[in-house]
């Protein structure tokens, strides 16, 4: 996920994605865990879009 794309969403939207990326972070360390992640470079790349999307929220609610 682009941080142009992040920084145009609201606040509300902002929080939905990290929630939404959270999730899916925690489905993706359960498949680690059981043996069936295919892709294990996915991991850090959610662990990014989470930051950058968390980092924008803070920025927004602050602002």
């Amino acid at each position: 996920m682009k941080a142009s794309e992040i920084k145009d969403l609201s606040v509300a939207e902002l929080q939905a994605k990290v929630a939404e990326l959270q999730q899916e972070l925690f489905n993706l360390k359960f498949q680690l865990h059981t043996g069936h992640l295919e892709n294990s470079a996915r991991i850090s790349q959610i662990r990014k879009d989470v930051a950058r999307v968390q980092t924008v929220l803070s920025s927004k609610q602050n602002a």
